[in-house]
């Protein structure tokens, strides 16, 4: 367990700007998910592009898993609560993503991977962030990593919270990875019944949380359970302020990062700057070249 700084109180905490209940959607194979950041979305929540939350413990609903598909010019950050499920792309990656694993991968100029339920009962539930990238770096060599969840820091706060650091840094505790451009900040928070968790966060940085066990109050609001709160973007505010209520726990994911500000052109799996990008990317695909440059990378 790391060592944390206690310093880290929010005075002024975000207000919530709306609340958002998702969509229930289909995907991959047939996969049953609940997308709750959707594609009219991205721009106010700049730099995130996506956020799926699968969860089921009906084998039909997840078993097809996502067979081979493409991405370019974004990263994917899926995160594992519970379940078995194999990732393989044409980088040459591959890893088995456990009970409270990540794996990361930055699609840049083009990647070809799947993602297989590697379980045929029980419990799978987790989530898929789509986080962009900038201008810069969207042509960039693909790159992927695996975290068991002992490779992921955790801390408890004297309020007794329980956090787990995927990205970015909370209380002093650096998380598994880190990103210059979007500085994306990813916990995973516990917490026992009327115990209250402060983040900083700054001013221009767009934030959202999302409950998945139990509600959360956060200011004036309960936020249930399964849907997305987002923080206004208050220029006098120092971070966010949740607690869980007096009689349950809850356990949330925490998401912030730093708004890119540039020009979202996206067809399905690729996301670029501008229309002629888009259309060089589906070309790319379409010729097979996509998955060759990924490998050669």
């Amino acid at each position: 367990m790391a060592d944390i700084d206690n310093s880290n109180t929010v005075t002024r905490p975000r207000t919530v700007e709306r609340v958002i209940a998702g969509q229930a959607v289909m995907d991959g194979a047939g996969v049953k998910i609940n997308r709750v950041l959707t594609q009219p979305l991205q721009r106010r929540l700049d730099p995130f592009l996506m956020l799926d939350n699968f969860g089921s413990d009906e084998a039909n609903d997840y078993i097809a898993g996502f067979p081979n598909h493409p991405h370019r010019g974004f990263e994917t950050v899926t995160y594992m609560i519970e379940g078995r499920m194999r990732h393989r792309d044409s980088a040459g990656n591959e890893g088995l993503l456990e009970n409270g694993g990540v794996q990361w991968m930055t699609a840049g100029r083009g990647v070809i991977h799947s993602e297989m339920p590697e379980q045929q009962e029980g419990r799978m539930e987790g989530f898929q962030l789509w986080l962009n990238l900038p201008a810069r770096d969207k042509m960039r060599s693909p790159w992927y990593r695996d975290f068991k969840a002992a490779d992921v820091p955790a801390f408890t706060t004297p309020a007794g919270a329980g956090v787990r650091v995927i990205a970015g840094s909370s209380h002093g505790v650096a998380g598994a990875v880190q990103r210059d451009g979007t500085e994306p900040l990813y916990l995973d928070v516990t917490l026992p019944p009327g115990a209250v968790f402060d983040q900083p966060l700054p001013a221009g940085h767009n934030a959202f949380l999302y409950p998945y066990r139990g509600s959360v109050t956060t200011g004036a609001r309960v936020i249930a359970t399964r849907t997305m709160a987002i923080f206004a973007n208050d220029g006098d505010s120092d971070g966010v302020s949740v607690a869980a209520p007096a009689g349950e726990p809850a356990r949330f994911i925490l998401i912030a990062g730093r708004p890119l500000h540039e020009p979202i052109a996206q067809y399905g799996p690729f996301v670029m700057n501008t229309q002629q990008e888009l259309q060089q990317a589906v070309e790319d695909f379409r010729a097979g070249r996509l998955g060759e440059e990924a490998h050669a990378g």
